[in-house]
């Protein structure tokens, strides 16, 4: 019997004995208490699933800061006057859920995602919100308006960026099923399950 089991077992006796033997509670009632003794500590002592919090505490709070960055760029967006940035930082914000979303249920593939948490993300925050105080000062200096186009050009390319993380991220995924759909097909036409077997209608090829 594994541990809480027999510790379970243990308490349920116990609620059993004690009414029966001690207070003299007829045999039923004292089985029924037994019983239900056994059944609390099963439900108290049952193992409770690990969180990400409880096996890698350092990951967690990684991934809590990078929430709150993404939902700072989420804050920002109606703030930007220029359409297309704002486009843009949605798909931005998207794609970070996105990348926190499967770091948070497969922890190994953060070894992917190399400089992201550490510095692509906390540098976007500072990039958008250096951008829209910059272009609410409306300024039209030639300064102002190069750092406005160079800003722009470089939110296009950390959307890029991030859409190339989230893909090499479940790269490796795509590779090991195709291999595995190709091992099932094969299988599939040993077993003489192949094209022959089921012929298409003819009414179906007119339709394609």
């Amino acid at each position: 019997m594994k541990n809480k089991e027999i510790v379970s077992a243990v308490i349920g006796s116990t609620f059993f004995a004690v009414p029966y033997l001690v207070l003299a509670v007829p045999l039923a009632p004292s089985l029924i208490i037994g019983a239900m003794a056994f059944g609390a500590g099963e439900l108290v002592l049952g193992e409770s699933k690990l969180t990400l919090k409880d096996t890698n505490r350092s990951l967690f709070e990684t991934l809590e800061l990078a929430k709150k960055q993404n939902k700072r760029i989420l804050s920002m967006i109606p703030m930007i006057e220029d359409e297309s940035i704002r486009q843009t930082l949605n798909e931005i914000h998207e794609s970070v859920s996105k990348i926190i979303k499967t770091i948070e249920k497969e922890p190994k593939k953060v070894n992917r995602t190399n400089n992201f948490f550490d510095y692509y993300l906390p540098i976007t925050v500072k990039i958008v919100e250096r951008y829209d105080e910059i272009e609410n000062q409306k300024l039209s200096s030639s300064e102002t308006t190069k750092f406005l186009k160079s800003t722009n050009k470089m939110i296009g390319e950390i959307n890029r960026a991030y859409k190339k993380i989230l893909e090499d991220l479940y790269r490796t995924d795509m590779v090991d099923m195709d291999a595995e759909m190709k091992v099932f097909d094969s299988l599939l036409k040993a077993d003489g399950f192949n094209d022959a077997e089921f012929p298409v209608k003819k009414e179906e090829k007119e339709d394609e």
